[in-house]
């Protein structure tokens, strides 16, 4: 049974650590991975997505819509543009950041409010919180996807270890500590 994970973003925000280190995760847990490059616009403010695939064998690094088991987002917007990717029962984690895009930058739209309250009134699992607050406390607001992922451990039958091993296997050593107090604020939020 193959598992499907998005994560969503804008572009200088990580989204490229947390998927690598997700892969790391699961190829530890003894799965098949298959991890995607970004897709969209890297650039710093662009809309950003990774695909990671795990399970028994994978044959494909592409998730198509309606087949996401996750999305993991870093901002709310981000979040409710990729919903169509998400199956039936799927779990939405995001971070409550919002980041002007460039429409709302221009003037030429409004930033759409009460995202979560959307999402959840059509269905959605979403279980958002706050994950800039806790990466700063942590340290560094760029550790949000680490917040993340904190968060998304609790969806998750894998030991805490394993996932503080590929943690300390994918983030330098001089950001292990921040990283690490960043993952546990993520994982004990409630």
């Amino acid at each position: 049974m193959t598992k499907n994970i998005m994560i969503v973003g804008v572009g200088g925000q990580g989204s490229l650590l947390a998927s690598k280190l997700l892969g790391q995760l699961f190829l530890t847990a003894g799965y098949d991975v298959k991890v995607s490059e970004v897709h969209g616009m890297s650039q710093r403010g662009g809309s950003v997505v990774t695909y990671v695939r795990f399970g028994d064998k994978v044959y494909s690094p592409v998730i198509d819509k309606g087949e996401a088991d996750f999305i993991v987002s870093f901002e709310i917007l981000e979040a409710a543009r990729w919903l169509e990717y998400l199956k039936p029962g799927g779990q939405v984690v995001t971070s409550t950041q919002q980041i002007d895009p460039m429409p709302v930058i221009t003037g030429a739209a409004t930033y759409p409010e009460n995202l979560v309250e959307k999402m959840k009134s059509k269905g959605f699992k979403v279980d958002a919180m706050d994950c800039l607050s806790l990466a700063k406390k942590a340290g560094s607001q760029k550790a949000v996807n680490i917040v993340l992922l904190g968060r998304l451990s609790h969806y998750f039958d894998i030991p805490q270890e394993s996932w503080k091993s590929s943690l300390k296997a994918c983030v330098p050593a001089k950001f292990l500590e921040l990283n690490q107090r960043a993952f546990e604020l993520g994982k004990l939020a409630s």
